[in-house]
């Protein structure tokens, strides 16, 4: 399987063995540049990462095309965190995957949360497919905040939610719910948007 320029301007990676999905070592680059608008990259040949290996790396980069409000730092210092809320799917790729980045200038930080905590001392919020039936709380309780939430279940973005995964033959897609992120005061590059599946 190879993955082509086509495909990552498309927000879409396919695979093509049975059981999950096949992408390059070279994924994060390749999402970058296609979210950067530059797409002059050939043919690469793939290697086995699975789902919520690609969409770690998709959460990473979602993040360099958000802007939070000054309100939702404490500080220039203060690290940009990343909540997982529920059973955690990424078995431990989307610390690979930010260990040791920094978003302008601010490290990138994971904390893996229950229901009950403040989840808005989170700046993006991954909420997982075993909080199914919370989701419209745990929308609710991140109101007031500038929270990213993002999910991978149906109707995520119909019940709240910001940014929600779709898997389509293979491929990982996303969609965003621009009004969801307005009202959390979350400004969204329209690079970004326009790689959405709802654009």
């Amino acid at each position: 399987m190879e993955v082509t320029s086509n495909q990552i301007k498309q927000g879409t990676v396919t695979g093509c063995r049975a059981g999950g999905l096949r992408l390059t070592g070279v994924l994060r680059p390749l999402l970058s540049l296609a979210l950067l608008g530059s797409l002059a990259i050939g043919p690469v040949r793939a290697q086995g990462l699975n789902e919520y290996q690609v969409k770690a790396a998709f959460l990473y980069n979602f993040a360099k095309f958000i802007e939070w409000p000054a309100d939702a730092f404490g500080s220039n210092s203060d690290p940009l965190i990343i909540g997982v809320i529920g059973d955690d799917p990424f078995g431990g790729a989307l610390n690979q995957t930010i260990s040791g980045k920094s978003i302008s200038g601010r490290p990138l930080v994971v904390r893996h949360l229950r229901w009950g905590q403040d989840l808005r001392a989170c700046h993006i919020l991954y909420i997982s497919s075993s909080e199914g039936r919370r989701i419209p709380q745990i929308i609710q309780s991140v109101k007031g905040g500038s929270v990213l939430t993002i999910g991978d279940t149906d109707h995520f973005n119909q019940q709240g939610g910001i940014i929600n995964f779709i898997l389509e033959a293979n491929k990982v897609r996303f969609e965003i719910n621009v009004r969801g992120a307005e009202h959390a005061r979350l400004r969204i590059s329209s690079k970004l948007l326009a790689l959405s599946r709802n654009r």
